[in-house]
């Protein structure tokens, strides 16, 4: 299908025919794009020359399918308020498969199971049965946890560095606090958090593989995380059995304990989706604002000056990291967006970090500024699919970053930051860094 140039060429650039050009060569689906992280500068051309683009089959394409690409604020918001015409799920001539990934996910396995690749009724029945466990109220009872977990973190970071040493602020920092988290809600052993902290990531990160690619380490993963859930989730029924009903606090035993009950496909894909969002997208959101503060060290300066603002802190943190990158729809009827025409049954993805960085929605979109007010972004998307942790995910990023800003005066990089290779998640594997302590100088 043909692109059509919408808005003003690409600044730079004095002939259409040079987008034309750069629109035949470019692959999203090409993952080295992304191993230095999320590629702004193309999606910043893309949201100027061609909105929303037909990206056409490439060796890369799972499916051996194109794609749309859906780059602007207003586009995205219109896809995900949108659930009849585009499908979580599937859509014609797709048999039921299709899902929230370019890969097409397999009718009944994953789609139509597990809960962010259901439409409703079946999305409202799934979701219902733990809302409750993530309102501002009921997360606001783990603050004392939470407080003290992420003051022992950030204490053990600091002795780390003393005598100028290092940490690695993903691993030993960012990642453990939401890991920590969602073991606890789940009831999850947390001498066992680490060992699905590695299949999470195998799982998440493409790391040297394609994206239909199969590899050995991918799949003993997928089959390590499936076969531990399945083990806790007959533990888990027992308990319930035993007790006649969920404990009071235990999320896991309050999805076995629902009625009418989850078939087990779903109470699997509940176990999976729930420990791998809990624990992925935060660590990179945490990680990815240490990142962005040890770049631009007077914002850190701004921040613990004036504590005041860490609510708009934590929400532009959110839209500059962008943990998820994109989720993708399937076009249920033809339907026109942005000008171009979709077809029923196409796949249509839609980018988050690229709406978080709209200049016609976010002046100034390329700085980050703690005290950014209003601040719309999409991180934890919109519509029946927004987040259902993104209260404990804001209450996790709160608390952390309270507690760097009481106890560490500023970063100091010690290494290159190391990211994931993934178009999916942008993720982070490593970042060395220097936590100097308050009253060093």
């Amino acid at each position: 299908m043909a692109w059509a140039v919408q808005d003003s060429p690409a600044v730079g650039t004095t002939d259409v025919d040079d987008d034309a050009t750069w629109l035949a060569t470019l692959d999203l689906c090409d993952l080295d794009r992304f191993a230095q992280g999320f590629p702004h500068d193309t999606f910043d051309r893309l949201r100027r020359v061609a909105p929303v683009w037909w990206h056409p089959p490439t060796p890369n394409t799972p499916d051996g399918e194109g794609f749309w690409c859906v780059t602007r604020h207003a586009d995205v918001l219109t896809v995900v308020r949108d659930p009849e015409t585009f499908s979580s799920e599937s859509g014609p001539g797709r048999d039921g498969n299709g899902g929230t990934t370019l890969v097409d996910m397999p009718a009944g396995f994953v789609t139509g199971v597990m809960m962010n690749m259901t439409d409703p009724p079946a999305h409202r029945r799934i979701r219902s049965i733990t809302q409750a466990a993530f309102t501002p109220r009921t997360i606001a009872r783990l603050d004392d946890w939470l407080r003290a977990l992420a003051e022992q973190l950030v204490g053990d970071a600091l002795d780390a560095c003393s005598d100028e040493g290092t940490v690695d602020v993903l691993t030993d920092v960012a990642a453990e606090l939401p890991l920590q988290t969602i073991a606890q809600l789940m009831g999850v052993p947390q001498s066992d958090r680490h060992q699905l902290f590695e299949w999470t990531s195998t799982i998440l990160d493409y790391g040297d593989r394609s994206l239909t690619e199969i590899t050995d380490e991918y799949a003993a993963a997928g089959l390590g995380l499936r076969a531990y859930g399945d083990a806790t989730i007959a533990e888990r029924r027992t308990t319930v059995a035993r007790h006649g009903a969920a404990i009071d606090g235990d999320l896991l035993g309050q999805v076995l304990a629902a009625d009418p009950p989850l078939s087990p496909e779903e109470e699997q894909a509940f176990f999976s989706l729930l420990f791998t969002a809990g624990s992925e997208t935060t660590r990179n959101s945490i990680a990815g604002g240490v990142h962005a503060f040890v770049e631009r060290p007077g914002e850190w300066r701004r921040l613990v000056d004036d504590r005041s603002l860490l609510p708009t802190a934590v929400e532009e943190i959110l839209r500059w990291t962008s943990a998820t990158a994109y989720n993708r729809r399937t076009a249920t009827r033809d339907v026109e967006l942005g000008g171009q025409r979709i077809a029923a049954g196409q796949k249509v993805a839609h980018w988050y970090p690229s709406a978080n960085r709209d200049e016609s929605v976010f002046a100034d979109a390329g700085r980050f500024d703690v005290g950014r007010s209003p601040n719309p972004h999409l991180a934890f998307g919109h519509g029946i699919h927004h987040c259902l942790g993104a209260a404990l995910a804001r209450r996790e990023l709160t608390v952390m970053f309270e507690v760097l800003a009481d106890r560490v005066d500023e970063f100091e990089s010690t290494g290159p930051i190391e990211w994931g290779r993934s178009n999916k998640h942008t993720s982070i594997r490593h970042l060395p860094v220097r936590l100097v302590p308050k009253g060093s100088s």
